[in-house]
Order: C-alpha cells, then sequence, then structure tokens
C-alpha cells in the first residue's frame, strides 16, 4: 500500500483519540505529578504550564525537575541538558522505526506531527501500522489529546502541590519509575533480549550507589544500548 496515497483524515484522527484514550488516566497522573514537582522547587502555575505546552518533555520534565535549582550556573545548565538529552535519547530511535511510515509526507507535516509525538503515540503507531494503518491522523490526534491533557492536568497538579508540602508521602515520586516499568511490558521481546534490560539496571543501581547526582541515568543507558549494540552484530 502506498503511504503517499493515504490523506490525514479526520476519522483518522478520531480514531488516534480513542486509542489512546485508554492511556489518558495514566497521562493525568504523571501531569499532575509534573506540575506538583514543580510547585515544590518554586515555578508558578504559569511558568510551569508553559514549560509543558512548549517542551513538551514528559519524563525529561520531571527529571529536570530533580534538577532544577534556585541559582544556576553554567555547569548546573550543561549537566541538565545532558541529562533530559539522554532521557529523550530513546524518541530518536523510537521516531526511526517508523520513519518508512512518515517518508512519504512533506517535512513540514512531519515536523509538525513529532512535536506531540509521545511514548505512547509511538505504542499505538507501531501497533497501528503493524496492522496495515497508514492515516497519519491517528498520531496527530492522539497527540494533540495527549498535549491538551498534560498541559490542563500540570496546572491541576500545581495548585494540588501548593495544598501538598511532601509529595513523596502521596507516593509521587514513584510515578516515573512505574510508567517506564508498564512502558517496557509490551516491548518485551524474550529471555534473550532483555539482557541489555538487566544490563543497564544493574549498572545504573551501581552506579547510583558510587555517584552522587544522576551520572546512573546515562551510564546505565549507555551500558544497556552498548550491550544490545553487541548483541545484535552477534546475532
Amino acid at each position: 500500500m502506498d503511504n503517499a496515497a493515504v490523506p490525514v483524515s479526520g476519522a483518522g484522527m478520531l480514531l488516534g483519540i480513542r486509542k489512546v484514550s485508554v492511556l489518558i488516566p495514566g497521562i493525568i497522573v504523571f501531569a499532575v505529578a509534573f506540575g506538583a514537582a514543580a510547585s515544590a522547587k518554586g515555578m508558578s502555575l504559569i511558568e510551569a504550564m508553559l514549560m509543558s505546552a512548549l517542551v513538551y518533555g514528559g519524563v525529561s520534565q520531571l527529571v529536570a525537575m530533580e534538577l532544577w535549582r534556585p541559582e544556576w550556573s553554567w555547569g548546573a545548565i550543561i549537566g541538565l541538558a545532558v541529562v533530559t538529552a539522554t532521557v529523550n535519547a530513546r524518541m530518536i530511535l523510537q521516531g526511526a522505526s517508523l520513519q518508512p511510515w512518515f517518508a512519504p509526507y512533506s517535512k513540514t507535516l512531519n515536523a509538525w506531527h513529532l512535536f506531540f509525538f509521545t511514548d505512547a503515540n509511538w505504542l499505538i503507531g507501531t501497533r497501528y501500522h503493524a496492522e496495515g494503518g497508514r492515516d497519519l491522523g491517528v498520531l496527530i490526534g492522539a497527540g494533540l489529546v495527549l498535549w491538551a491533557v498534560w498541559i490542563l492536568f500540570t496546572g491541576l497538579g500545581h495548585l494540588l502541590g501548593a495544598l501538598v508540602s511532601d509529595p513523596r508521602a502521596y507516593g509521587i515520586d514513584l510515578v516515573m519509575p512505574i510508567f517506564f516499568a508498564a512502558m517496557i511490558v509490551p516491548l518485551w521481546r524474550g529471555r534473550r533480549a532483555a539482557v541489555p534490560w538487566v544490563v543497564a539496571g544493574i549498572v545504573a543501581l551501581v552506579t547510583a550507589k558510587l555517584v552522587d547526582g544522576y551520572a546512573f541515568i546515562i551510564v546505565g543507558s549507555l551500558s544497556g544500548a552498548l550491550v544490545g549494540a553487541l548483541a545484535d552484530d552477534a546475532a
């Protein structure tokens, strides 16, 4: 089927909204957690909502809040940039995996819809494309809804965060690890494919014990990627 012949339809956007609706409750919890964290770090309501609207980084926004400081130096800014870039590096591979689907569409359209591209979009898009679907409206509809939900509930989380002195007491700090754990379940490809995950997890835990800060994110992810690359070469 020729991708170039498939329009971006309203029906496709509605289908994307229906497909992503089951994930919205989890995204709401995630957005509320970010809003609460932003409030705890001293960001205003407008600043937090603008960050969600313009950066729209999901997990990396929560990571950024962990590293947020009342005063900044160039070293702190570079460190924040490196850590968040490492967290978001997964999007490069996710986007590349769907490149054959995206390629026939214009660069302008791809640049626009990729701004709304998230892990949820990727999961939905991967399954939809594997089943023979080609309407890019599915990703656009899902992405727009998730973006709007993310902004709205960032604001709600900020307002709630102002009322909660210690978000950790309510388990909000567990949202990020739970999200990632749930996200990798559909990606299970057997024991051999899980080796890079295990290596990344072990290296990250050891690094976290030995090195202060968030070096464990970078070291763990690079270790897992290296093991995965070596495994592919061996195969």
